[in-house]
């Protein structure tokens, strides 16, 4: 490579770094930190997560609930019930009204063990932060951006690196000072890990912006699943315990993983349902039902929906770690970690040079000005 095509290919890279390479920073921190939170959340809080005694064989009725929530957050409120994945665990009712918030309570009796506000505790606004920027459907759009912007970087970085005779040399020189260690450190590190980093980068950029999974079915050649339409007509809401056990019909090998109320009786409501074979903790299976007669509208198994909403399934648990478990979820707490140790010691370098050239700028003598005869 010629000395001004490396020089371009430097500055392609540095500048990229500078002006974006912090988003990279705080999405690589932020999912590390989140990576530890979850588990230590609930460790510190066991009140909200698990029940206060030993429930009994009958859940709590759906509809009673509802009714007792429309009384307190009003008529027009959202929930969103998620049952226990597991014995002992509470109900989580995702509240979005005039308070907008989560519900902790009793599988069987409906008593509520807790509740919190949309932004209390630490992993509600670390999640906001890492999945959004706390920015809306504008952060999820810049983070989509940062995964280009790591492509771009990935690349440079590979180009820059790339060594003229094999097999290349990855030894990191820690005894030399510390800018030496943090230049090794950032090109080897970089190089290493470009892959791995890729893979979480694209697939946490697929989990924020919505319009790519759409992309990816329409290049595929392959219609987007939509909600059904509603029949027309009139008429009182069924029952909540009707719906839910219309969608447990439909899928009778699977669970709810989360039931999406909404008051609204002129479109269809939502079931997300968990069969055996699904990866996603929630489950992507769903089954879309007439809100006012319970009737099966569609059914639509994970793996037979579009593919940019079936990836859906595998993504969500290979970018959280919940994939492959203890052992998963420590991946990608390092993995972030290395993100931002990347973006870290890139700014050092960038940093010290900086320094280096004002001392050079400093040192130069003084020009003699001459004067015109």
């Amino acid at each position: 490579m010629t000395a001004s095509l490396r020089g371009l290919w430097l500055k392609c890279h540095r500048w990229t770094a500078l002006g974006l390479g912090w988003l990279l920073i705080v999405s690589g921190l932020t999912g590390s930190l989140l990576v530890v939170a979850r588990p230590l959340d609930r460790w510190l809080h066991p009140h909200y997560f698990v029940a206060a005694q030993q429930p009994a064989a009958q859940a709590v009725s759906l509809e009673a609930l509802r009714a007792r929530l429309a009384f307190e957050f009003g008529p027009k409120a959202a929930f969103s019930f998620r049952p226990p994945r597991e014995a002992g665990a509470t109900l989580e009712v995702l509240v979005r009204g005039e308070w907008r918030g989560s519900l902790y309570l009793h599988p069987a009796t409906g008593a509520e063990q807790g509740r919190r506000g949309e932004h209390e505790g630490v992993v509600s606004p670390l999640h906001g932060l890492h999945s959004a920027l706390w920015l809306a459907q504008t952060g999820k759009a810049i983070l989509g951006l940062a995964a280009f912007v790591y492509l771009l970087l990935a690349v440079s970085g590979i180009v820059l690196w790339w060594p003229r005779r094999w097999p290349p040399s990855l030894r990191i020189e820690l005894g030399k000072g510390f800018t030496r260690a943090s230049f090794d450190l950032h090109r080897i590190g970089g190089v290493v890990f470009a892959l791995v980093l890729g893979v979480s980068i694209a697939t946490g950029a697929y989990l924020a912006w919505r319009p790519i999974g759409g992309w990816i079915s329409r290049l595929a050649g392959t219609p987007v699943v939509v909600a059904p339409r509603l029949p027309a007509g009139d008429g009182p809401a069924a029952s909540l315990d009707e719906l839910a056990a219309a969608a447990q019909a439909a899928f009778p090998d699977g669970r709810i993983g989360l039931f999406l109320y909404t008051p609204h009786l002129d479109r269809p409501l939502a079931v997300r349902m968990h069969v055996p074979d699904d990866p996603h903790p929630n489950g992507r299976s769903v089954v879309w039902l007439d809100p006012r007669s319970s009737q099966v509208l569609a059914r639509h198994r994970w793996d037979t929906l579009d593919p940019g909403t079936r990836m859906n399934s595998i993504v969500y648990p290979l970018h959280t770690g919940q994939l492959g478990g203890v052992a998963g979820e420590a991946t990608v707490a390092v993995l972030g970690l290395v993100l931002s140790a990347l973006g870290g010691t890139g700014l050092v370098l960038w940093w010290q040079r900086r320094r280096a050239r004002l001392r050079a700028d400093r040192c130069k003598p003084a020009q003699p000005v001459l004067s015109k005869l």
